[in-house]
């Protein structure tokens, strides 16, 4: 039962031939009897998900010939397919991970959501044999051969591989034209939002109608120091949590564990997440809202200061949206999955990146001068002067990374802790011992070992990108700044000229991306 921390409230089997569907819930709709499996009326298909589908009320209202045995939001993933057949995955709107036996004529379907907010993975046994899993370590000791299962995507028994069900128009990467609208765009989150909210849900009843906030970070932090003027502001009952620098490191073979990444930054950053969903879900609490996805969208990271053109942004942004699954979307998922928390992420609602990402992306572009900042048409949309949502200079300030916004001195706490551990002969001789996805720090180096302890499998270690990074940016962006090879960090403080806290040009770390905001309940 290595994955029964995901889902404390329940265990689910179904047993057919030679097939199996178990399931461990987290219930938050429905927790009397949406337990799962679950089927359909006769009981001939039968699904286990893992996820929420926001618009389940809608679908079952478009279903009226069918008979529903749960109020469970999940129930309507076995009708719609009894109604539709494989083609009725882009009428889900919500984030899931599901597997549907069929056993009219034992076929199987697995789908994920669009963007990939919920894990999942897929692999081969010898024997030809078929599995799937929320997450890598449900399979590392049956499959010959396992990878990560493509967002947007399904698996089809019946057709033996995979099709895209999720095909939005920014997708082709063609550079958008639309005029920038702020209310369109202010509106757009506000239903991406009232989509995500527990009202008339247990979860909800037990905080009353007031909201709670969080934030968690190292005494004196950026983070915390603005949170706490946000949620004074705003009137939120907020929950601070504070950490020191050894109980991150002391953590960090965990969060290896659950996160199942080797990736620096995505490590950095898991690790403080990790240690506050642990004490957000002691205080009872089943979900929070949180903000990943929103610096991807609107080229938010501080590395963007140095676009070329709008062009150049555009087409980093959309990359930078198709690899959230390995990244932010990864981190936040599993962090908080780790104690049986859910994390809803409303700025990864997908009419809302529709209507962000037809917006002219020359509106993106970072103009100082102009008073134009990272995020600034997403600021500037919330710059709401009769009503204002937030003080001005919390409004208009500078990103800062999560893994920085906790305290600089966790990721150099780090650093110091890995050049312990590992020596300039080990990081000499890294291409020897990890010929795939090289380390080239220390830190990295040190992460990359415990990894390989906890999944020595050759498919463990392709599940995870590689590359150079500055500032969270892809490898390709790094040309945009000739200074930056020689600042190779995945820190927002690599971004010299940008940071106010930039690094010194010697030091350097890693790669790849982050993002991070502080978590929020309704």
């Amino acid at each position: 039962m290595e994955l029964k921390h995901r889902g404390p409230d329940w265990s689910g089997l179904h047993h057919q031939d030679n097939c199996f569907l178990i399931h461990q819930r987290l219930a938050i709709i429905d927790p009397a009897y949406g337990d799962q499996p679950l089927y359909n009326q006769d009981k001939s298909i039968i699904v286990t998900a893992n996820g929420e589908i926001y618009n389940h009320e809608q679908v079952r209202k478009k279903l009226p010939n069918h008979k529903f045995r749960t109020h469970s939001d999940c129930d309507v993933i076995a009708h719609l397919y009894e109604e539709h057949g494989e083609d009725f995955v882009d009428m889900l709107d919500g984030i899931f991970s599901f597997v549907l036996l069929d056993t009219r004529d034992q076929s199987f379907i697995a789908a994920r959501d669009a963007i990939g907010v919920t894990p999942l993975y897929i692999g081969w046994g010898l024997d030809g044999s078929v599995w799937i899993s929320s997450e890598m370590k449900g399979l590392n000791d049956d499959c010959q051969h396992f990878e990560v299962f493509p967002p947007g995507h399904l698996y089809s028994s019946k057709g033996g591989g995979f099709k895209r069900w999720y095909n939005p128009p920014w997708f082709t990467e063609s550079v958008p034209s639309a005029p920038y609208d702020p209310l369109a765009l202010r509106k757009a989150f506000e239903n991406a939002i009232t989509m995500r909210h527990l009202a008339g849900t247990k979860a909800a009843e037990q905080w009353g109608t007031q909201l709670h906030s969080f934030c968690v970070g190292l005494e004196g932090s950026p983070d915390l120091k603005a949170a706490r003027e946000v949620a004074n502001y705003l009137g939120t009952i907020h929950h601070e949590f504070h950490f020191k620098v050894q109980d991150g490191i002391d953590a960090i073979e965990d969060v290896i564990y659950h996160i199942e990444t080797y990736d620096v930054t995505t490590i950095r950053a898991s690790t403080p997440m990790f240690l506050m969903s642990r004490k957000i879900k002691a205080l009872g609490v089943k979900m929070v809202l949180s903000g990943e996805g929103s610096d991807e969208i609107f080229g938010g990271y501080l590395y963007f200061h140095k676009a070329p053109n709008k062009e150049e942004l555009h087409l980093e942004t959309c990359q930078k949206i198709k690899a959230l699954h390995q990244y932010d979307c990864l981190r936040a998922n599993k962090a908080s999955s780790a104690w049986g928390l859910e994390v809803r992420v409303p700025f990864l609602d997908k009419e809302f990146i529709n209507t962000a990402m037809s917006i002219d992306p020359e509106w993106k572009m970072i103009k100082p001068d102009s008073g134009r900042i990272e995020k600034w048409i997403l600021r500037k949309a919330f710059d709401d002067e009769e009503n204002p949502y937030l003080p001005k200079h919390i409004l208009y300030r500078q990103k800062e990374q999560f893994s920085d916004g906790v305290g600089y001195s966790w990721i150099d706490g780090l650093k110091a802790h890995a050049a312990e551990h590992v020596t300039d002969k080990m990081l000499l001789n890294a291409s020897k011992a990890f010929p795939h996805n090289t380390p080239t720090t220390k830190e990295a180096y040190y992460y990359r070992t415990i990894f390989e302890r906890l999944f020595p499998q050759n498919s463990a270690r392709l599940t995870v990108p590689g590359g150079p990074s500055v500032a969270c940016s892809t490898a390709r962006a790094i040309q945009w700044d000739s200074q930056w090879l020689n600042n190779l960090d995945p820190s927002g403080r690599a971004a010299l000229g940008v940071h106010v806290s930039a690094y010194d040009p010697q030091i350097s770390t890693s790669s790849t991306a982050e993002n991070g905001h502080a978590n929020i309940t309704v």
